[in-house]
């Protein structure tokens, strides 16, 4: 029972790791269909762990239904909306069950355009909101560094809009100058540090260092 439950998965990960790292390497008609089939094989897991995080999901909004916790109401609108939406996909006004036109007409495009695209819309604006604030705290010239980026932040954002240009005419250009070097510099730096990290990790995975998918924790 415990190969099962640990060895086992270990030995898969390993396995299937290793052959996903080894067919970028190996230039063969072989190693390029075994990393065919492998992203085949990777869609039919991503069905099944959508459909277990749906289950998940579901179960974590009943339990709060069921229990009547604080915000219970919001859990009750995600079993709504899940409901009206399948419902809506699945009898697309006419078309057929799991037809290709269920995006492109019918009630689930009109739920699309004119419910999801107005949440969205709101819930921006609102964060707009709270990224004014945090950046009012954040941009506190105190140090050095911090009145570099609030004279960086204040410059883009005026070379943003047509009142920058009124200001002076080579503001847009200098706003954009500063998106395009510094900050994508500091962009390409972050992504080299998260594609490390991605790598640090998937060796952790493959080599069996980090065991938390097993549940219960690293051992």
């Amino acid at each position: 029972m415990l190969f099962l439950r640990r060895t086992l998965p270990l030995i898969i990960a390993f396995v299937v790791g290793m052959i996903g790292i080894l067919v970028f390497y190996i230039p063969h008609s072989g190693a390029q269909s075994l990393e065919q089939e492998l992203a085949t094989w990777d869609r039919i897991v991503a069905a099944f762990a959508l459909v277990l995080g749906i289950y998940s999901l579901m179960r974590l909004h009943w339990s709060r239904v069921r229990r009547q916790q604080a915000a219970w109401g919001y859990s009750f609108l995600v079993f709504v909306g899940f409901v009206i939406t399948t419902l809506f996909a699945i009898y697309n006004d006419g078309i057929g069950p799991f037809e290709p036109q269920v995006l492109n007409s019918g009630p689930f495009d009109w739920m699309y355009k004119y419910v999801q695209v107005p949440a969205d819309a709101t819930m921006f604006s609102i964060l707009a909101f709270f990224i004014a604030s945090a950046a009012y705290r954040t941009f506190r010239a105190r140090t050095p560094e911090a009145a570099i980026l609030l004279i960086s932040a204040i410059i883009v954002m005026i070379g943003r809009v047509p009142i920058g240009a009124s200001i002076y005419q080579g503001l847009p250009e200098i706003a954009q100058w500063m998106m395009d070097v510094p900050n994508l510099a500091a962009k390409r730096g972050i992504l080299l540090g998260v594609s490390l990290g991605i790598v640090a990790t998937s060796l952790r995975i493959i080599f069996g260092v980090e065991r938390s998918y097993l549940g219960g924790g690293e051992e």
